[in-house]
């Protein structure tokens, strides 16, 4: 029997807040939401940040200029101000000089005059004269911190960012977990979760690269919490107690998509019944920025002012500037979380029905001169999701009632080599005008989560029927294809939008394309499989899901909702388990899993 994944809450955290109850999408088109709208989407930071000011909460979300020291250059390890040459002067105290001092460096006493420096032992101090190229990025609003919310025991950032977001995803759900599991054999439940650069900062592999050269210790956390895969380990271990299939799949900036791929194809495949799939990155130390800026990928400052005619200062609240004049990207960070259920499930539970994934379109790119360069494999994943769209959804569905939520990075390749993907598509469709919006105009690009906040907009859109515009571009750039393509500049209202592709070009030719169904057309689907009458009783037990995360919404505003973290909580061993030569049964758990022949091999027996 076919099976169709739906998606039945989502939850995260990036620049534009919370993701739950949609309020991270209703940051993105603030200006057009009626007050009461606004005015909830205005609490929901607040009770994020801890003020109420809505000018303040406003300017300390999206893109904008960094916050704190992240590159001050009076802070710079030795190998690092080695690096600068031999012609920077440091000042550095006696003790923390190498020793034996390096061919070429002279060495002078340090001018009382002026101010007195604290130097930490292992490092130098470097003069602070140059300010950084690149000071734009796409920050959690100021005055969140994820690790004030749960007991953190100095976890990497991106980890505390996916305890809060898998988290606020099960609050959505509006369904207690202990109820979906008690219907779900335990190896029926998922988890994909990865991050696309692993964990940098300094409680991951950035301070264990580092630490040696700072004359710190390394700690015996550092390495294993530093790795890919942590964000889907850490939502097993405490947040779901799961001990069903887990992973996470890297491909750069795909990553997301490579996740929720594995998600829907375990529940279109019977492999799961359930799963909670994700990315978090937490990219933003100054390695990673000195890295992308290293390729001419990133937006710098000085660039960023000749796009706006030489102006003083650069405009980094237009940082991203997507499919128009643009000089590159913006790092951000961000973690967004989905849950997924196949269809009969989702109807028996009463769970909230937000849209569908009937499938992810992975492809890569051939041979190819770089490694970073584009290639083919995009014009394959865009082309299957839309001939899947047309055979579930009809022709006049695919091209009067769709968008595309493009990758949009805003570097001078991307916007001529996407436009091209899904220009081409579009005209081999027949679709006239695909309408088009690219939200890293507001967020940024979160590498692995990227298409994860496409994911989190494209379900506001199915919501409100509003398409956020790109505003940050003013003009659509003239090497741009758009023959058949319709650029959002503004925010728009679209007519019953049925279905969003949501399109990844990743470095190395990593390429992905969901196909995402909206809430009423994966109904009519799962009417026509299931019945008016089941429908009917699906509805009904709905409303008290609705009422649950009514009832959870407002006590996270009022601060009572916490993030889930079971530490050391119902820790099981082998002696906790029944096991005979038919299944194995958990104490905790309703279902056992079962040992069944598989028919797959049958031909071979």
């Amino acid at each position: 029997m076919s099976v169709l994944p739906v998606i039945t809450a989502l939850g995260g955290i990036s620049p534009a807040g919370r993701s739950a109850c949609h309020h991270g999408f209703q940051r993105l088109i603030i200006d057009v939401l009626n007050q009461q709208q606004r005015q909830s989407t205005l609490r929901s930071l607040a009770a994020l940040c801890g003020r109420d000011e809505p000018d303040a909460l406003l300017a300390a979300t999206l893109v904008r200029r960094l916050e704190g020291n992240l590159f001050d250059s009076s802070r710079v390890p030795l190998n690092v101000a080695a690096s600068y040459g031999s012609t920077m002067t440091v000042t550095v105290r006696n003790l923390d000089l190498p020793s034996p001092l390096p061919p070429g460096w002279q060495i002078r006493p340090l001018d009382r005059s002026r101010s007195e420096l604290t130097i930490p032992a292992g490092q130098l101090m470097l003069p602070a004269t140059e300010q950084a190229r690149v000071q734009a990025a796409g920050q959690l609003p100021g005055g969140f911190d994820p690790a004030a919310w749960y007991p953190s025991r100095n976890h990497p950032r991106a980890l505390q960012m996916s305890i809060f977001g898998a988290s606020d995803c099960l609050g959505m759900a509006g369904i207690p977990w202990q109820q979906i599991s008690e219907k779900v054999a335990p190896d029926k439940i998922a988890v994909y979760a990865s991050g696309a650069m692993s964990q940098l900062d300094d409680n991951g592999l950035g301070g264990m690269l580092k630490y040696p050269h700072q004359g710190k210790r390394i700690t015996s956390k550092q390495c294993p919490l530093g790795l890919g895969e942590m964000p889907a380990d850490f939502i097993n271990a405490y947040v779901l107690g799961s001990v069903g299939r887990t992973g996470g799949m890297l491909g750069a900036c795909a990553s997301f998509l490579y996740n929720l791929s594995l998600g829907v194809h375990d529940i279109r495949s019977g492999r799961a019944r359930v799963a909670l799939v994700g990315a978090a990155e937490a990219p933003l130390v100054p390695e990673v920025f000195e890295g992308y800026r290293a390729m001419g990928a990133l937006a710098e400052d000085e660039d960023l002012r000749k796009l706006d005619a030489g102006a003083e200062t650069a405009n980094w609240r237009r940082a991203v500037r997507p499919f128009g004049e643009n000089c590159g990207f913006t790092l951000a960070e961000s973690a967004q979380f989905f849950l997924l259920m196949d269809d009969a499930l989702a109807l028996e539970l009463g769970a909230d029905i937000l849209g569908a994934v009937p499938d992810v379109f992975v492809h890569a790119d051939g041979t190819k001169k770089s490694i970073s360069a584009p290639g083919v494999g995009n014009y394959l994943t865009l082309g299957r999701a839309a001939a899947l769209a047309r055979q579930l959804l009809g022709e006049q569905a695919l091209q009067q009632h769709s968008f595309v939520s493009a990758h949009g990075t805003s570097t001078p390749q991307n916007r001529v080599t996407e436009s091209d993907v899904l220009d081409r598509i579009a005209s081999a469709f027949a679709i006239p005008q695909w309408p088009v919006n690219a939200v890293k105009c507001y967020l940024g690009h979160s590498l692995a989560s990227a298409s994860g906040d496409q994911l989190m907009a494209a379900l506001g859109t199915f919501a409100s029927g509003w398409l956020p515009g790109i505003t940050s571009t003013d003009a659509i750039a003239t090497d741009v294809h758009r023959q058949h393509l319709d650029f959002a500049l503004s925010h728009r209202q679209l007519d019953q939008p049925a279905a969003a592709f949501l399109n990844s070009k990743g470095f190395g030719g990593n390429n992905a394309t969901a196909l995402v169904l909206s809430p009423q057309h994966s109904t009519a689907l799962l009417q026509r499989k299931h019945g008016e009458r089941t429908i009917r009783s699906w509805q009904k037990r709905r409303e008290q899901t609705l009422a649950a995360v009514a009832d959870y919404e407002q006590k996270t505003l009022t601060g009572e909702a916490r993030p889930i973290y079971q530490f050391g909580e119902g820790v099981l061993s082998g002696e906790d388990l029944d096991i005979s030569a038919s299944r194995i049964r958990l104490p905790d758990r309703a279902l056992a899993v079962e040992f069944s022949d598989d028919p797959g091999f049958s031909e071979f027996l």
